[in-house]
């Protein structure tokens, strides 16, 4: 893949830049996988970073995305507006209309926008809108506002995908549990993998699924989570394994309401930058199966992005 391009903006100081030599997986996805949560990046020249983010990125375009699906042989994208572009779509849409009707996308919006620029986003593949509760990444948005959001996009048959840490689901429970759509939880809530799998925390989040039918989770970003780290870090071929007994349950509990994604091209991180081959070779270790394996790439986010071919 061609190396990360930064500019006109200057990225965030200590923050890498994503792995521009993925190795090819050793496991083989199946036939129509869909890499069910990445981003685009710009580039900055052509759709430039919202004013007010809390990071810059280097550039990472859509065609390099391209690139990295080709090359770990998936056969679809869902792209995640990110939060350095704030509530400007542009680049998402931009990756989803040269797509070829292979990527589908989730935007993030705010409640002025008007019933024609949703249309406008659905026809483009626009099937969510994304609600962050992380803190560090993007400034408070009153709950009115997302309830109202989440309304207007219910019509159009989108979900919500929520983004937010293991900590704070107590008082966030009683809203989640009052959106009118299909919510999808980022990276199971971002678990702490330091404490027991049934630990309290934990539990509280298998609770969540199971009361509430139309949560879905997607089991990725593991190199988000770990603490045993890659293989380079652990001395261990299988990677992030402290990662997999979380990631292996909620497959194994809820198999027809789980996602995975490569959240390529990893922003915000510091302390390393995954090969993205490698998180594909996680993939096996969560879903044991060929079942679970085609229920987690194919089979589940075609249900949910192109309803009309599953």
């Amino acid at each position: 893949m061609p190396k990360p391009v930064t500019g006109p903006f200057e990225k965030t100081p200590g923050w890498l830049d994503w792995y521009a030599g993925p190795s090819k997986p050793s496991f083989a996805v199946p036939a129509g996988a869909v890499d069910a949560h990445c981003h685009v990046f710009g580039p900055g020249a052509e759709f430039p970073y919202a004013p007010e983010r809390k990071y810059t990125p280097c550039d990472a375009s859509r065609r390099q995305l391209y690139a990295l699906r080709d090359h770990l042989g998936f056969a679809r994208n869902v792209v995640v507006q990110a939060t350095c572009h704030g509530s400007d779509n542009r680049a998402m849409i931009d990756a989803l209309v040269h797509s070829g009707g292979r990527a589908r996308g989730v935007a993030t919006v705010k409640r002025n926008v008007s019933d024609t620029e949703l249309r406008t986003m659905h026809e483009a593949g626009v099937r969510g809108v994304r609600f962050n509760f992380v803190k560090r990444l993007v400034d408070f948005t009153p709950r009115d506002e997302l309830n109202e959001i989440a309304g207007r996009i219910a019509k159009l048959g989108w979900h919500v995908v929520i983004y937010f840490e293991a900590q704070d689901l107590p008082e966030l429970w009683d809203f989640f549990t009052t959106l009118p759509t299909t919510v999808v939880v980022d990276h199971m809530g971002r678990p702490d993998v330091a404490k027991p799998i049934n630990g309290p925390e934990f539990e509280l989040f298998v609770k969540f699924m199971r009361e509430n039918q139309n949560v879905w989770s997607k089991v990725s970003c593991p190199e988000r989570l770990s603490i045993s780290g890659p293989p380079a870090f652990n001395g261990e071929q299988n990677a992030y394994r402290d990662v997999v007994p979380f990631a292996k349950r909620i497959v194994e509990t809820f198999p027809d309401r789980v996602l995975w994604g490569t959240d390529w091209p990893h922003p915000n991180l510091k302390g390393h930058m995954p090969d993205d081959g490698l998180l594909v070779d996680f993939i096996p270790h969560v879903a044991t199966t060929p079942e679970l394996q085609h229920k987690l790439l194919v089979d589940n986010p075609m249900r949910l992005y192109w309803p009309e071919e599953s």
